[in-house]
């Protein structure tokens, strides 16, 4: 007997929900839902903060639904979508605890760079070095850190991350070196104590 998948096609969840089904609307939302939460959480670093954006990412996706194109993947519009809601929640706060990039001489102060790679003998190291690179990635300025996130950490092309975050390929180049410099730096500054 030759199965097939009874699973849709975000595209078809698309178009029934837009025609009022409200099943393929929650469909959509469950299909997403971790995704969207996991990047806001990678962004705003804080429970309360992700799940507002993700809140609000659905609902600005509820609103806009009918104004999605086709062009780009869903995905890649749920990303945009939850990266401006987080803008707006990093812009609401009083005060920006985010490192300035001024160039790449600067980023690497001229030290040979950390190696990113560690033998499977230093679990515990290995925990130590991940708290490291979250407080390295926390002190990346947005514009920076959703770039790397995008890129580095949820594998998005550089294509897509352009259209994300409306840059042009270099600029997105541009940034995610400027991070992974920032973040290098970071390590080993961290590292070298």
């Amino acid at each position: 007997m030759n199965k097939t998948s009874n699973k849709k096609t975000d595209e078809k969840l698309i178009s029934e929900a837009i025609n009022g089904n409200k099943n393929s609307l929650a469909e959509i939302v469950i299909r997403y839902e971790q995704t969207v939460y996991n990047f806001a959480f990678k962004i705003c670093r804080d429970k309360e903060k992700a799940e507002h954006a993700m809140q609000e990412t659905f609902l600005s996706m509820v609103k806009s639904l009918k104004q999605f194109s086709g062009k780009s993947k869903l995905s890649t519009w749920l990303y945009t979508i939850v990266s401006n809601h987080c803008l707006m929640l990093i812009r609401s706060k009083k005060k920006y605890d985010y490192a300035v990039l001024e160039s790449d001489e600067d980023l690497i102060d001229n030290k040979v760079i950390t190696d990113w790679k560690y033998s499977p003998e230093k679990i515990a190291e290995n925990n130590e070095l991940k708290k490291i690179l979250d407080n390295a990635i926390e002190k990346l300025p947005h514009d920076y850190k959703v770039v790397f996130l995008l890129r580095d950490i949820e594998g998005l092309s550089t294509k897509e991350t352009s259209k994300i975050v409306n840059l042009s390929v270099p600029a997105i180049k541009s940034r995610l070196h400027r991070a992974r410099a920032f973040l290098r730096n970071e390590l080993d500054k961290t590292l070298h104590l």
